[in-house]
């Protein structure tokens, strides 16, 4: 079982249109296999700062789904409208051990 966890600093002032953008894609999501996907926002440490967290069975079964979802044209739309709110990003992948 591996964790993946996107990290998304977003623009001063833009959390509640990334939040609006994230209700939005909640269809992609599923159709894409991120059922199993929930979304973190910061108290604590740098601000405007959102977690996508996700939860698979393996990292090739991550690997498709991102393959499948990320050359999807609905989703490629969809995330043209979240560029914007976002200054820089980063990605974290672990190994659940318990």
């Amino acid at each position: 079982m591996i964790l993946v966890r996107d990290i998304f600093n977003l623009k001063f002032g833009k959390a509640k249109d990334a939040k609006a953008l994230l209700d939005e894609a909640r269809d992609l999501n599923k159709k894409y296999g991120f059922d199993a996907t929930r979304a973190l926002t910061d108290l604590t440490g740098p601000s405007y700062r959102l977690v996508l967290e996700s939860q698979w069975d393996s990292l090739g079964k991550w690997e498709s789904s991102m393959k499948e979802g990320l050359g999807a044209t609905e989703w490629q739309k969809w995330y043209q409208k979240f560029v914007p709110l976002v200054d820089s990003a980063s990605r974290e992948i672990f190994s659940v051990v318990d």
